[in-house]
């Protein structure tokens, strides 16, 4: 059972009210922001900082990111209920507890071992339940596709071809690209097969690992 004080819920409904003041507009995001504990994947030594608007390190050189990109790409990802959805970087876990917030029938994939071994238990334990993968997201997930929709959440030095090509007919993809410590957020649309692309707002995540991300880090 997940403890969730009264403070604690204090603290996301001021965290959500801030993120609709940066920008985000759809109240079902802001809803599901409002629903996941965020302290619960904080360790205690950094327990006051869970509803700060800020990103924290989560061991193996990962993170979990700022309520505000969370927020930023799950809106442009336009979910609907039942919408199949690829997240590539499962990370703490945070994010995918934002989609299945939001009705999506979520896979996802994480490229280290123990982060997944570490996530795959404590989510469902939270009554969380995507399908989980241990591997290499850049390459996406062949043996589940199509994909209603495709979230990326670490920066990618190009658009994997293998996420294009993965994609439903008018699905989309987030993932943001650049080099190692800034990237431009895409939103990708396939439209008659092809890839209408759009750009958003800076960012700075941690790399992409794998075959078609940063492969030699």
């Amino acid at each position: 059972m997940v403890e969730d004080s009264y403070k604690q819920r204090g603290l996301r409904n001021l965290l959500v009210k801030n993120l609709a003041k940066k920008g985000i507009s759809d109240s079902n995001v802001l809803q599901a922001i409002g629903k996941v504990p965020r302290h619960v994947f904080f360790d205690n030594a950094l327990l006051s900082h869970a509803y700060e608007d800020k990103a924290f390190p989560i061991g193996e050189g990962q993170t979990i990111s700022q309520p505000f990109t969370v927020a930023f790409q799950t809106e442009k990802l336009e979910i609907k209920v039942g919408d199949k959805v690829l997240e590539i970087g499962t990370g703490s876990g945070y994010q995918a507890c934002v989609l299945l917030e939001l009705g999506a029938k979520l896979f996802t994939i994480e490229y280290q071992r123990k982060l997944y071994e570490k996530t795959s238990v404590f989510l469902p334990q939270m009554g969380y339940k995507p399908y989980f993968v241990h591997g290499d997201g850049s390459k996406g997930l062949a043996s589940k596709a199509p994909f209603d929709k495709i979230i990326v959440t670490a920066g990618a030095p190009i658009i994997p071809t293998a996420l294009f090509e993965q994609l439903n007919e008018n699905g989309i993809l987030i993932i943001p690209v650049g080099d190692r410590d800034k990237q431009k957020m895409i939103k990708v649309v396939k439209r008659n097969g092809k890839m209408i692309k759009e750009e958003l707002a800076d960012f700075a995540f941690v790399p992409l690992l794998g075959e078609q991300g940063w492969a030699n880090c």
